[in-house]
């Protein structure tokens, strides 16, 4: 799939304010609740494309 430079700017943007504001929310669930594991695999499907956007930003400067 490509993606246009400033796209993938503004997705890794929108994402890392995502997990920002998902990570400040985390401590305010109560401990083994759903939502709490709801928002811990939030987290971790945000880092998922955060570390794919990065990752088609490093092959797109290499071409």
């Amino acid at each position: 799939m490509n993606h246009r430079k400033e796209e993938l700017n503004e997705a890794k943007v929108a994402i890392i304010s995502l997990l920002s504001k998902c990570k400040k929310a985390l401590p305010n669930l109560k401990e083994n609740s759903s939502q709490q594991t709801l928002l811990e695999r939030r987290i971790k499907a945000l880092q998922i494309a955060l570390n794919l956007i990065e990752k088609a930003q490093l092959e797109s400067a290499n071409n």
